[in-house]
């Protein structure tokens, strides 16, 4: 069987399949770069029309980035996929502290979610920050109420909840919120790879060069 095997081509060939499910949607340069990296993460081009970014998020996620910001997420996946030799050319870091002491004991007495205790203990270090939320709709719905009733603010939040309870909920409240640009996904889809890729595709806008360098 004959096959390609340079991963550039790879990479190219799938961009290429992922093109032509685009041209319709009105995207500009930027946001198609964002979603061609999400739809190939997926391997999925019903993706296509299910995300969602807001206006201003890939500018704002460049400029904290630019900026030096650090990326807090809600599972050590995210954390793991996320290019942290990159993103630390710009003096930031990846934080995730879903497995810490005391956000295990936090979850227990209050009889929440890991990571919705882990978002809660972030506290004040979200304010200016990325916020990439990939598995668990119990944090994006506690990063909301920070926004909402402590005045925190995020640069940006990559909302991107997978599952059937909850993910398209807490979904919904992020993109109907006026307060943070976010890039999120509709529905039950999504999951950790999908908001690795997008955080991962607009460091990789910035650079202009291999984002796995």
């Amino acid at each position: 069987m004959d096959f390609i095997k340079k991963p550039m081509e790879i990479e190219n060939r799938s961009m290429e399949i992922i093109a032509p499910y685009l041209k319709d949607l009105n995207l500009t340069n930027e946001e198609v770069k964002v979603y061609s990296r999400m739809i190939h993460a997926a391997g999925d081009v019903e993706y296509a029309p299910i995300i969602k970014i807001h206006p201003q998020a890939i500018a704002a996620a460049k400029a904290a980035i630019k900026g030096g910001c650090n990326i807090y997420t809600d599972v050590e996946m995210v954390r793991t996929g996320i290019n942290k030799r990159t993103l630390a050319k710009f003096g930031g870091e990846v934080f995730c502290k879903i497995a810490d002491d005391e956000v295990k004991k936090l979850a227990e007495n209050e009889g929440i979610t890991r990571s919705m205790a882990a978002m809660r203990t972030f506290g004040n270090s979200l304010n200016g920050a990325i916020v990439a939320i990939g598995n668990a709709p119990t944090a994006l719905f506690e990063v909301l109420r920070l926004v909402n009733e402590k005045n925190i603010k995020p640069a940006v939040i990559v909302g991107i909840p997978v599952g059937f309870v909850g993910a398209a909920d807490s979904k919904k409240a992020l993109a109907e919120q006026a307060e943070i640009p976010y890039i999120t996904v509709e529905g039950t889809k999504g999951g950790s790879p999908i908001a690795v890729a997008a955080i991962n595709a607009i460091m990789y806008d910035l650079l202009g060069n291999d984002i796995r360098d």
